[in-house]
């Protein structure tokens, strides 16, 4: 019986597909390799340039520089040691904080101000 399709749409017979090159190797790796890169280039070379920017900063901290915590306490530098930092927060008052605690220096004035 012939069905009147078959007279308008070819009827398409399975073939098996052309073989690529076999083995790839290098080939195969390339997609691995250009994502290895572009995770260098977006992730960790922006986190270690804001790593060392940081170290620079707790570097040059002085007495009596205005600083903020990374708890968001702000408070005036009254003493530097090796490893930790007084922090006055009020008068009188003074907080001891782990030297990287400290997230950020503030212009001077800046807790007058407030």
């Amino acid at each position: 019986m012939l069905n009147p399709l078959d007279l308008l749409i070819p009827v398409a017979h399975a073939q098996a597909a052309p073989g690529g090159p076999q083995g790839g190797g290098l080939m195969s790796l390339l997609p691995f390799v250009v994502l290895f890169v572009v995770m260098i280039f977006f992730m960790i070379i922006p986190q270690s340039r804001k790593a060392k920017q940081h170290r620079e900063m707790l570097a040059k901290l002085q007495k009596g520089d205005e600083v903020v915590t990374h708890s968001g306490i702000a408070g005036r530098v009254a003493e530097i040691g090796d490893a930790f930092i007084s922090l006055e927060i009020a008068d009188g008052v003074r907080v001891k904080f782990q030297r990287a605690a400290i997230s950020m220096v503030l212009p001077k004035g800046s807790l007058k101000a407030s």
